[in-house]
């Protein structure tokens, strides 16, 4: 044995019997000063040889023995704290690594508060303070070969990264600021630095050196979560210290590329977040894309398609990282064709959110803007071939936003990808979005010439001299004009031409006839246009001259065509085919209805009629509507000038009269809503039955179940509101259930704005119609409703495109202001409909609450429905009893406190409230919880 080693090992033992045993403090310091010299620290320090024994074989068990003796009354053996300060410095001078795991273990095995567990926390605080955790990494890093013990190591990086957990809870409410998240990773990253300062002194110094731990050790906090506090630290050192040092350069590729490949999704997340430019995400990367198959599958496909969070600067860094260096340029070239794939994709469209939709619209222009015109031209073809079926997609789709994007993206990737071919042109809103999008490929690559960057901003610069030129013309010649002081006319009153009105040569036409020939056949365009504009005016005031020729004319609206630029062309013949419809609905109707499925009709035509159907069904059952010729027609040239100036005195006199009449009490001025007949009822049917005959006939131009999806959804929409239009109407019951079953037969259909017109029909179908005959008529139909509308109200997908949720619980008030209507007839609506957002819960809680009318006066039984505000006692017919089970049960319910605002009064029910019982029921006392008071129903 050699002499040396042993006389280490008698000394230390020596030592730990001593302090185990002795209550001599004197005995005691000396004991540990005879220590301290084989830690280099005293006067006297050992041999090498005698110091690398010690520290590989002995001190942690006297760190351990030292660990136990620690107490208040051991402590104070010595005056001074002369015996804790020499106590500390053996954990603070000594081997990092075998200090730190000590005083871990030594925290996570003290039972419960202590003073012995308070002591080694604040002594681990002194020891992050001291910067020893850089010297326990530090000492992994000079390990070149394998680790000599593997598990220590892996212990090590556990209690690393893991400190904050396991001190708080150990320490609980006593936790030290030092150890919280938020102070403790920038410090372990401000200690990774220093660990790679230290690093790269030895390599200029020749010495090698592995910083793999470092690699794990960053590679596990950012798995963690901890990425943006750690990197916050790191990211700004290393992009100053990278900046023209090909040394650092390398440290910090080999830093990234040693994290192990579960951690590299976390680590790269947190670098594109934290870096400010694909020139700084370079220096710190590198190629690691193609050495690192995880890497590249992270940066090409995850970031890229997988996940729609990252902001715009983000994807500019990352695509900018792609296209910086010629080994990776091939990468963007593919990114760009799996992202005009799934871009043109018919099901991703359907299904995907509309945020990663204008994510993934982003990533197409930015890789578009950084790839050059040889790059594009090797790939064109295909390029083309995904452009124009997504182009095809996107406008085929019925939500707006979809097709905007469609426009915005094939305008700009038609010009980049084949800009000597012909251009798209496109019309559509200059809004926030299709700036931010055009503004994307502004930013060319530096390789670029300027002839290659303007095809993709031809789209914006084409229209802005127009713009100019229409909105700024008269500025040259005012610029011109100021200058001259000799011909100012500022002296000059001017003259009141408000009252001007444009001369013509053509008269408009006096009678329907002259009408239907001008709009049919005269070249005269002044004469075409004054009749457009009189057509209205001239069918509200003769309707009997209106009903005569309403077919033709409405033919001849319906096919109308802007020949010029007339200001509101649109308007003006929507406005005369609703009034020809208001006038004489039957016919009309009639016909409009036939040619909805005719053969030789755009989309737009179509729609059209849709429209016109929807308001005049609303104009025919307003209440208290009458004829306003007064208002549609021009005021003539001829009228006196007196008719202005009646209203101006008498409004003066009664004033006058107002203010010397003396009242004692005065009543409320609101008026009642007008009443008279409704004349929508006889011509309901017309309107609506011929609408859902033939949905289901496909014909070679217009398919409603194929690609026709956009007119379909609005089809239910416009069944939705004629069905809401017929309240209280005898046609009401077939008409619901007619409506039901289309629904029923289309409601799994793929497209989400077709999935909204259903909901919308079926709320339409339980709000009008009549209570007394919803569950005895359309029982089957609501029970087979049922599990359809839970379905569609836990679907994410109508939520995040078409709002489905919103409408699977429509309050009758919101319902009627979405459509911009008033409830026609001034029909009460149940209290359990006056909300002012939807309730909590699944579909058959919003078919429970919407039949609340039915359970009012609808049978003999009683029966328990849980809803959760206010308790009344009804009853219900036996046919109610099959709804009884699916609607006992309800979770999302709402505090009284809640619903205050919506509920007038308080009411309770009796027996004698209610209708009388039929024979052969077994009564039975049952609570359901409403919003409280109610109204019975109007009946026209």
């Amino acid at each position: 044995m050699d002499p040396a080693v042993s006389a280490v090992r008698l000394t230390v033992r020596e030592a730990v019997h001593t302090l185990s045993s002795s209550e001599d403090g004197d005995h005691i310091l000396s004991t540990l000063g005879s220590l301290k010299r084989y830690l280099g620290g005293a006067e006297n320090p050992a041999l090498p040889g005698e110091q690398e024994e010690f520290a590989r074989m002995h001190f942690s068990a006297l760190l351990r023995c030292l660990v136990g003796r620690l107490s208040p009354a051991w402590l104070e053996l010595l005056p001074g704290g002369q015996l804790e300060a020499l106590w500390a410095s053996f954990f603070l001078e000594g081997p990092a690594d075998q200090a730190f795991l000590v005083l871990m273990e030594s925290i996570e095995g003290t039972a419960g508060p202590s003073f012995r567990l308070m002591k080694m926390a604040q002594l681990l605080a002194r020891f992050l303070g001291a910067g020893r955790v850089a010297a326990v990494m530090e000492g992994q890093c000079r390990q070149l070969a394998e680790p000599a013990f593997p598990l220590l190591q892996e212990t090590l990086l556990t209690k690393l990264v893991g400190l904050p957990d396991h001190l708080g809870n150990r320490l609980q409410r006593e936790n030290l600021a030092a150890f919280l998240p938020q102070n403790y990773f920038p410090l372990l990253g401000e200690e990774l630095l220093r660990v790679l300062q230290a690093v790269v002194d030895s390599l200029r110094g020749g010495w090698d050196c592995s910083i793999s731990f470092l690699s794990q050790v960053l590679g596990k906090a950012c798995v963690h979560g901890r990425q943006k506090e750690i990197l916050g630290v790191l990211v700004p050192q290393l992009m100053a210290l990278t900046q023209g040092n090909c040394l650092w350069q390398r440290v910090c590729w080999r830093l990234v590329e040693c994290v192990p490949d579960r951690a590299m999704e976390a680590l790269l997340t947190g670098l594109v977040e934290a870096t400010s430019g694909s020139e700084v995400l370079s220096r710190l990367l590198g190629n690691l894309v193609m050495k690192s198959k995880k890497a590249r599958f992270v940066m090409t496909r995850k970031i890229l398609f997988l996940q729609y969070r990252y902001s715009t600067p983000m994807l500019q860094s990352l695509l900018g990282y792609l296209a910086m260096d010629s080994q990776r340029r091939p990468l963007l070239v593919q990114a760009l064709k799996e992202l005009l794939e799934t871009w043109g994709s018919s099901s991703a469209i359907r299904h995907a959110p509309l945020p990663q939709q204008r994510y993934v619209s982003k990533a197409v222009l930015i890789c578009l803007a950084h790839l050059r015109e040889a790059e594009l031209r090797d790939s064109r073809d295909e390029l083309l071939a995904s452009l124009m079926a997504g182009v095809k997609s996107r406008l085929d789709s019925s939500l707006p936003a979809v097709r905007h994007l469609g426009m915005i993206v094939a305008e700009v990737a038609s010009a980049r990808i084949h800009p000597k071919g012909p251009p798209l042109r496109f019309q559509y809103e200059d809004d926030e979005l299709s700036r931010e999008l055009l503004a994307l490929v502004a930013a060319q690559p530096a390789a670029d010439s300027p002839s290659e960057a303007s095809p993709a901003v031809a789209p914006v610069a084409a229209e802005a001299p127009d713009r100019g030129s229409t909105e700024g013309g008269g500025v040259p010649a005012q610029a011109e004009g100021a200058g001259s002081d000799l011909d100012s006319d500022d002296d000059l009153v001017p003259y009141d031409m408000s009252g001007d009105q444009e001369l013509k040569s053509s008269k408009a036409p006096a009678y329907l006839r002259d009408c239907v020939e001008a709009l049919t056949s005269s070249e005269d365009w002044e004469r075409w246009e004054a009749a457009l504009q009189a057509v209205e005016g001239l069918i509200v005031r003769r309707p009997a001259s209106t009903r005569e020729v309403s077919v033709e004319l409405a033919k001849v609206l319906l096919h109308l065509e802007e020949k010029m630029s007339v200001v509101g062309f649109e308007e003006l013949r929507q406005r005369a085919l609703v009034a020809v419809v208001v006038t004489d609905p039957a016919p009309v109707a009639e016909y409009l209805t036939s040619q909805f499925y005719a053969i030789n009709f755009s989309l737009r035509q179509r729609m059209d009629i849709l429209d016109v159907l929807t308001l005049a069904a609303q104009e025919l059952s307003r209440p208290g509507r009458l004829p306003k010729a007064a208002q549609v027609s021009s005021p003539s040239p001829a009228s006196p000038s007196s008719s202005t100036e009646a209203p101006a005195w008498r409004a003066v006199v009664e004033e006058r009269i107002r203010n010397k009449t003396r009242r004692f009490s005065k009543g409320s001025a609101r008026q009642g809503p007008d009443a008279g007949p409704n004349k929508f009822s006889l011509v309901a049917g017309w309107f609506f039955f011929p609408l859902i005959q033939h949905f289901d006939r496909p014909l070679v131009t217009f398919d409603l179940l194929g690609e026709d999806q956009l007119v379909l959804g609005r089809l239910a929409h416009t069944l939705g509101a004629l069905m809401y239009l017929a309240v209280n109407t005898t046609v009401a019951v077939p008409m619901g259930k007619a409506l039901l079953e289309f629904v029923w037969t289309l409601r799994f259909h793929g497209d989400a704005y077709v999935r909204q017109g259903l909901l919308s029909a079926v709320s339409a179908v339980l709000l009008s119609v009549p209570t007394a005959r919803l569950l005895t008529d359309l029982p089957d139909e609501l029970l087979e409703a049922r599990p359809w509308l839970a379905g569609e109200h836990r679907a994410p997908s109508c939520v995040g495109e078409a709002g489905g949720r919103r409408l699977v619980w429509p309050g009758a008030s919101s319902w009627a202001r979405a459509w911009g209507w008033q409830r026609p007839w001034g029909c009460p609506v149940a209290p359990c409909l006056r909300t002012k957002r939807p309730l909590a819960g699944d579909g058959d809680v919003a078919v429970t609450g919407l039949l609340w009318g039915v359970l009012r006066g609808g049978g003999a039984r009683e029966g328990v429905l849980r809803w959760g505000m206010r308790s009344v006692f009804v009853e219900y017919s036996n046919t109610l009893s099959r709804l009884q089970e699916p609607y006992s049960e309800h979770h999302g319910t709402r505090s009284a406190g809640e619903c205050s605002d919506t509920i007038p009064r308080q009411h309770s029910w009796s027996q004698r409230d209610l209708p009388s019982a039929g024979t052969g029921v077994v009564q039975s006392s049952a609570r359901i919880s409403t919003p409280g008071a109610h109204g019975r129903d109007s009946r026209v």
